[in-house]
């Protein structure tokens, strides 16, 4: 991660006269120069300056990207605005699910009539949708008014692709099979100015027969251990206090790299970095948590006491078939190795009904798993099947109706144990990042306790972003009320 100021140095050294050069981040820096003049240009027959939306779908690393996306978009000139004001809007799309991508050809839809109107709008779609390849053709077959469509590994050449679209005038695509480049110290814009994620390694090798992400994501490759610290560093000092280390698969960071660096290694250097109070990671897979790594989260005093642990299904026999790698017993005797070496840890889990093949004594194996670890909250699926995965063509699909009952049975287990474990903590006295005023009421803040759970209190804005004791006055099932001790705020 650069500092701005010198990003702004490195851009304008860059001679537009000359040839974009082929080397990163230099070459992106060209185009960022360039893509300046064009938006100028823009600005100047408009009357004003050119607006953008970036909308984003799907997960954290998704988050990320659009932060990343949208840094471009300031540096070049662009403002931002709401979906419905915005001169380009870009649709960072999600392919977990089915009807993700439906509701993305929804959206484009409605974009339609407004591009017609305003013949100078642009409409870019990025993201995981756009490495399926019948994705790709029907755009190009019926969707002909969208501007720009890339995928998930060239994220960093937005400045290219809007400076190719300004010149061609005609529909930009630039969709990657596959990479192993990752380009570092180009334009973020966060979110929050007191915490963010931060990319330690992209792709995943998994290949877990009902997921389409190694398929779009591509094969895990880790960041340099020495440009994740820096990043965290320069964040720390820009007044981040909590960073989430992001990674399909985070348990596996760092087996690309020669010399080989464990994620439980990284997490100690990480915890080094001043001004960083909490460290959170998101995805862990059972088959690949250590030792190592449950001893360092056990001594830590900066790992947030919050792990999630996707369980998928109880039963050996699904897990077997989904490609998971581990059996009821091991993901048992994990959870529990966990919990008594963290009493005080947070378990989160994903769980899928109605895989191909699932029995009732299967599904009872699930809700075995569930009243055993407790979990602290479960996200609950039903199984959706993505073209392209070996799940989509194996034989004893699950109906509906079986598929809704066992949801329905799963979700109410998981809601009644949640409520009974998260209410351990009412009466107590906890710390709390204040995130933002309570949308509901804003005599209220919202802040996250290092477990995750969410908590509302009596507050105003000047508390966003600093970490204040809350004791925990009312447990109401996912999240608590509370009050603030005293006045006195932790800074940084």
């Amino acid at each position: 991660m650069i500092e701005n100021n010198k990003l702004e140095e490195m851009i304008e050294t860059i001679d537009l006269e000359g040839v974009a050069p082929t080397k990163e981040p230099l070459r992106q820096y060209y185009f960022i120069k360039k893509a300046r003049e064009y938006v100028k240009e823009a600005n100047n027959k408009l009357g004003r300056t050119l607006t953008y939306c970036v909308v984003n779908f799907g997960c954290q690393m998704n988050a990320r990207d659009s932060e990343k996306l949208c840094g471009v978009f300031d540096s070049i000139g662009y403002l931002e605005t709401t979906e419905d004001q915005a001169d380009f809007v870009i649709f960072n799309t999600c392919t977990v699910r089915e009807n993700a991508n439906d509701k993305v050809y929804g959206r484009l839809g409605r974009l339609k009539p407004r591009k017609q109107k305003n013949p100078h709008m642009m409409i870019g779609l990025c993201g995981c949708m756009m490495q399926e390849g019948l994705v790709v053709e029907k755009l190009k077959n019926s969707y002909a008014y969208v501007d720009l469509i890339f995928g998930t590994h060239n994220v960093f050449k937005l400045a290219e692709l809007i400076c190719a679209r300004f010149e061609s005038g005609d529909m930009v695509i630039d969709i990657w099979e596959d990479t192993n480049k990752i380009v570092e110290d180009l334009p973020v814009e966060r979110k929050y100015p007191f915490k963010s994620g931060v990319n330690i390694m992209f792709g995943c090798n998994n290949f877990c027969s009902y997921c389409i992400v190694p398929y779009v994501r591509g094969r895990e490759r880790s960041r340099e251990p020495i440009a994740i610290i820096n990043e965290i560093e320069k964040l720390a000092k820009d007044g981040v206090k909590e960073v989430m280390l992001l990674g399909q698969n985070v348990n596996s960071y760092g087996k690309s790299l020669e010399p080989k660096m464990t994620f439980a290694e990284l997490l100690e250097e990480v915890e080094k970095v001043e001004g960083i109070e909490r460290i959170r990671f998101m995805t862990s897979h059972p088959k690949d948590l250590s030792d190592e790594l449950i001893d360092v989260m056990a001594q830590s005093k900066k790992v947030c006491k919050h792990l999630h642990l996707p369980l998928q299904s109880g039963s050996t026999k699904i897990l077997k078939q989904m490609n998971r790698k581990y059996t009821k017993k091991e993901y048992l005797t994990l959870a529990a190795k966990i919990k008594t070496a963290i009493p005080d840890i947070s378990l989160t889990t994903d769980i899928i009904v109605g895989f191909p093949g699932e029995t009732e004594e299967d599904f009872e194996d699930t809700l075995e798993v569930v009243r055993k670890v407790r979990y602290d909250s479960a996200f609950t699926f039903i199984y959706s099947k993505r073209t392209g995965t070996p799940a989509a063509v194996m034989e004893n699909q699950i109906s509906d109706e079986v598929v809704k009952e066992r949801f329905n049975r799963l979700l109410k287990e998981v809601q009644t144990i949640s409520a009974q474990v998260t209410c351990v903590h009412e009466g107590n006295t906890m710390d709390v990042l204040v995130e933002e005023v309570n949308t509901q009421d804003d005599s209220l803040v919202t802040g996250r306790l290092s477990n995750n759970l969410l908590v509302h209190f009596k507050g105003n804005a000047d508390l966003i972003g600093t970490i204040v004791p809350v004791k925990l006055t009312k447990c109401m099932g996912f999240y608590y009320l509370g009050e603030q001790v005293n006045s006195e705020m932790k800074e940084a």
